[in-house]
């Protein structure tokens, strides 16, 4: 299994594209801006894409979904809470001044325990909504794709629309037990471990309170 970080868009988000080197096949998460760049990529794997993964909706996360889909037209597993985002994605980039091409419709709702595969290689969903609804984690062979929900050294907003502190500190609650070995995967900044924010990440170690919503 392998993971290559595409960091694309005004918000430098983090695509992921995730690679079974085994089976020759691979998915996209989160492609959030600049399809053509995350299609070469995907070219550039030599792997067949399957489907697009969505964490969660915020327009930074689907703003790509439309121009990958128009060359590979692979299904998008979305949560369907996330639904009033996701179809409002080209309202939430004029509101913060961008142009964000509005994504097609999800394909395949994904919902707590649900399992996805890429060639031999199980994930498993986990709901973690509080920085928006319908956010998911995508966790599994030691690896966590958190979205927005935790970054190295910070968390997710709560103070966007819909946004809700304390179901995002019950989803944090969540991610802390994975594991302390577990590989976070963020939708921005770099990649960390479940153990390392546990002891320097003010709002998992107790030091900092989470504000905003609920």
């Amino acid at each position: 299994m392998r993971v290559e970080t595409i960091t694309v868009g005004p918000f430098q988000e983090n695509t992921f594209l995730l690679v079974c080197t085994g089976a020759r096949e691979c998915v996209l998460i989160d492609p959030g801006d600049e399809a053509d760049r995350l299609l070469r990529a995907v070219r550039r794997s030599g792997a067949t894409l399957r489907a697009i993964w969505v964490t969660h909706a915020h327009a930074d996360h689907v703003g790509g979904i439309a121009g990958v889909k128009r060359e590979m037209d692979v299904p998008v597993y979305a949560h369907p809470d996330g639904r009033p985002l996701y179809d409002a994605a080209a309202e939430q980039g004029r509101a913060f001044g961008i142009e964000v091409e509005q994504p097609p419709p999800p394909d395949v709702e994904i919902r707590e325990g649900d399992r996805l595969r890429v060639g031999t290689h199980d994930f498993h969903v986990i709901e973690t909504p509080g920085h928006a609804p319908g956010h998911v984690v995508i966790h599994g062979h030691g690896m966590a794709f958190v979205g927005d929900c935790l970054f190295a050294g910070s968390i997710g907003r709560t103070d966007l629309p819909l946004g809700n502190g304390v179901e995002l500190a019950r989803s944090l609650e969540r991610i802390s037990a994975l594991g302390d070995a577990t590989a976070v995967y963020p939708g921005h900044g770099p990649v960390t471990t479940v153990g390392r924010e546990k002891v320097s990440n003010p709002f998992l170690n107790g030091t900092a309170r989470i504000v905003g919503g609920g």
